[in-house]
């Protein structure tokens, strides 16, 4: 098999997943409310998933730690946002932090 197929099988294979889990949790739940302390989690769950998602993704390259102009621009983003900057702001700070460190180094 070629490396497309595999990865289209993967792809076939998360996407199968995924709907599983989505759609499973109704199916048991059936109506009924979530325990209080599920709920709660539940809420703050995404958030603090994403913020993973995006300091992976800016810090790893490959198999290790790469500090590097990515950093800098999500570290501006942060400021912005603790800021209470504006979405578009954020984004073309960041982009803009990132070019600079990118054209310095």
């Amino acid at each position: 098999m070629s490396a497309s197929t595999n990865g289209t099988i993967v792809l076939v294979g998360v996407a199968v997943g995924v709907y599983a889990l989505k759609s499973a949790a109704p199916l048991v739940l059936g109506g009924r409310p979530l325990p209080r302390w599920l709920e709660r989690i539940a809420t703050v769950a995404p958030a603090a998933l994403l913020a993973a998602l995006v300091v992976a993704s800016t810090v790893a390259d490959g198999r290790r730690i790469a500090i590097d102009a990515r950093l800098a621009g999500v570290a501006v983003a942060a400021l912005a946002l603790w800021r209470k900057a504006g979405f578009i702001v954020t984004v073309l700070l960041a982009v803009a932090t990132t070019a600079a460190v990118r054209a310095l180094s």
